[in-house]
């Protein structure tokens, strides 16, 4: 199905913007810049150290897709193409669960327990990381790139960063555990601050909950208007 005209330019106009806070994120945060003070903010680092977060590598990668479909948005309304792919549908929506999980997982788990409350986490970089990007990217996915070439079975593939990265993750757990324990310095979502073996259990639990969100997402994209 093909994007209808004023949806294609209401879309084009988010996945530009996307893309524009993802780089302007990626230089605040990779040049340390604060421009929000009052709480000394967490899950943050400057230079390449900050590629270690999974909110990092799934907005540059959101950013990506997003310009990505942008170019064949312009395409389309110049009449360069008749239809955007459906990899390219797959890939928006592979996008929108990754950092639709760091939304989630940002709201439902960190904020509580991070000391100075969710206000930590919504400080300069992380404002657009933690917040924006994932919210535009869930609403123009959602209500504005609908396209019934999305089968239900591609919503397996929205798992598939959260799987890789959990792979890392694991690695580098083990890699600096000493006597069944690891440094939150390592830990620095605090799954495992409770013993190696919490792993076990948040693992499996991060790739189901992950998988619900790319279904919700296929769900609600396949029933909007």
């Amino acid at each position: 199905m093909k994007l209808k005209g004023k949806n294609i330019k209401i879309s084009l106009f988010f996945n530009i913007l996307i893309f524009l806070m993802m780089i302007f994120a990626c230089i605040v945060m990779f040049f340390d810049i604060k421009f929000m003070h009052g709480y000394e903010s967490i899950l943050e680092s400057s230079k390449l150290g900050m590629l270690r977060f999974f909110t990092v590598q799934s907005n540059i990668f959101m950013g990506v897709i997003a310009l990505l479909f942008a170019i064949k948005e312009i395409k389309l309304l110049k009449g360069d193409i008749k239809e955007i792919s459906t990899l390219m549908y797959v890939l928006k929506m592979i996008a929108t669960t990754s950092v639709a999980l760091t939304f989630f997982v940002v709201f439902s788990y960190l904020g509580p327990i991070a000391k100075g409350g969710i206000g930590v986490l919504l400080m300069n970089a992380n404002l657009f990381f933690h917040l924006f990007i994932p919210i535009f990217s869930m609403i123009t996915f959602a209500a504005f790139e609908r396209n019934t070439k999305i089968k239900f079975k591609y919503t397996l593939f929205g798992i598939l960063p959260s799987l890789l990265y959990e792979v890392y993750y694991l690695i580098n757990i083990l890699v600096h555990m000493e006597n069944n324990k690891v440094s939150a310095t390592y830990d620095w979502y605090y799954f495992v601050q409770n013993g190696v073996n919490t792993s076990l259990i948040v693992a499996p639990m991060m790739l189901l909950i992950t998988y619900v969100i790319s279904c919700a997402l296929w769900a609600i994209n396949q029933k909007s208007k």
